[in-house]
């Protein structure tokens, strides 16, 4: 050290030191201090004047008492913080053995590598640690471990060759999830969005399954056709009729393209086709077709601020997604997001999140497939027969603001078999309106024709007992 401090050397230059701690001003410690000073506990309740820097300059250092202060009232991880671990051993030998200590940084060593070995250890050690703080600056996510023991075997399918640089293959880049790259057309000054989707590039599309078929579902058609009214210069996708299932193999991926055409009176007609992407001369399937337009609808007039919505009779949603399950949905993590559900004469009004696992990814998005899936689940309560039914038909959608993780919805009938849909953020802010969605029915014989052959069956076989 450059002086002698705690001890009678300092003695001099202590009145200087007291006149120049008298013009700071002190407050009081928002969380327990132990002073090395007395080796107790600091009051809280009054700040430290001048006379306690003073006393701490000349006074000798209370370190083992401070530590056995702090081992009295329950702590068991010492951290060091400084450009050193100078105090890190001794602290060791001044408490007892079922106490961690350590530093956060060493000198000469990586820094990155040392503080995120510091809260390695003290989360092994039963710290307490906020993951979301630790990794927000890096985007990660939660996810789950596999439910198999930890084999060390690398067992990963070897990724697939990816689409190549959007710009080198005379497109350019989007930056959305499922339409990556985009192509103009001079001639009309429409365009052709282009993907490539598939459990492996995508793995929250195979919790959307219907009838033992992972599918996509309407809602992305939905959100690649406001993508695809945007890139041309459209604001509301006027109508938009799904045609096929869009089904995900279990192996491999499917090329998508969304084609938009020329203006005509004001409106371009869109087609989403797709097909196989590992087999060149595979045919096209044309999943869905519509019109954009540039002629948005309006904000809408309900206002989903007042929350819950008042006169409303909240709906019991337990047993909800077993029930589901039972009819033909086949919902993962990802498209469980129903959260609340009200009901007010013929409206009904639902609340959605997406789980943390998907929320870093919702900015993405105009609005998040998932996320608007689980909030139209509120429909899907009183099915008629008991039998599964999807989007078909969507009229009049616009976006009023993208990026939400949650949803607020209003849901109103609109016709014989359709409704009108209100979508908010959790503030109440507009997010989206759709003028009519119309549902039909489907079963299983309708889905099994389009998916793959299987290689296995199961069979029941007798045995010996």
């Amino acid at each position: 050290v450059s002086h002698a401090f705690h001890s009678p050397l300092m003695e001099p230059m202590l009145a200087d030191f007291a006149e120049a701690a008298a013009r700071c001003s002190f407050e009081a410690p928002r969380i327990p201090i132990v002073s090395t000073l007395t080796g107790a506990l600091v009051d809280t309740g009054r700040p430290a004047d001048a006379g306690h820097w003073v006393e701490h300059v000349r006074r000798p250092v209370r370190f083992a008492a401070a530590l056995t202060a702090l081992y009295g009232h329950g702590v068991r991880a010492f951290l060091e913080v400084g450009p050193d671990a100078a105090l890190t051993a001794l602290a060791a030998d001044c408490v007892p053995e079922d106490v961690v200590t350590l530093a956060a940084l060493r000198r000469d060593g990586d820094e990155e590598r040392d503080l995120v070995t510091a809260v390695a250890r003290l989360h092994a050690a039963g710290t307490a640690v906020d993951w979301s703080a630790f990794f927000a600056p890096h985007g990660a996510r939660r996810t789950g471990l596999p439910t198999y023991a930890f084999q060390r075997e690398r067992l990963w399918l070897e990724a697939g060759a990816g689409g190549g640089d959007a710009d080198g293959l005379g497109q350019r880049a989007t930056g959305h999830p499922l339409l990556t790259a985009t192509t103009e057309l001079p001639d009309s000054g429409g365009a052709v969005l282009t993907g490539r989707l598939s459990r492996a590039s995508h793995p929250w599309l195979a919790d959307h399954a219907v009838h033992g078929t992972v599918l996509l579902p309407g809602t992305a058609f939905v959100e690649m056709a406001l993508k695809a009214a945007e890139r041309t210069g459209c604001d509301t996708v006027e109508e938009l009729t799904l045609h096929a299932p869009l089904i995900l193999p279990e192996q491999g991926a499917l090329a998508v393209q969304v084609a938009v055409g020329g203006e005509r009176d004001g409106r371009r007609e869109l087609t989403v086709w797709s097909r196989r992407a590992d087999t060149a001369d595979a045919p096209w399937t044309r999943n869905a077709a519509g019109a954009v337009s540039g002629a948005p609808e309006a904000a809408p007039a309900l206002a989903l601020t007042d929350w819950p919505p008042r006169d409303a009779e909240p709906v019991d949603l337990d047993g909800l997604y077993p029930g589901l399950a039972r009819t033909g949905y086949g919902y993962g993590e990802v498209f469980q997001g129903l959260r609340a559900m009200w009901r007010r004469g013929e409206e009904l009004f639902a609340e959605a999140a997406l789980p943390e696992s998907a929320r870093a990814t919702a900015a993405a998005f105009g609005v998040h497939p998932a996320l608007l899936d689980a909030a139209l689940h509120v429909n899907l309560l009183d099915l008629p027969g008991g039998q599964a039914v999807l989007p078909f038909a969507w009229g009049g959608v616009t976006l009023h603001a993208g990026g939400t993780d949650t949803l607020r919805l209003h849901l109103s009938p609109s016709g014989p078999d359709a409704v009108t849909l209100t979508l908010a953020d959790a503030t109440g802010a507009p997010v989206a309106t759709v003028r009519s969605l119309v549902a039909r029915p489907v079963s299983a014989e309708q889905l099994a024709g389009d998916g793959d052959d299987p290689l296995y069956r199961v069979d029941l076989v007798p045995a010996p007992v």
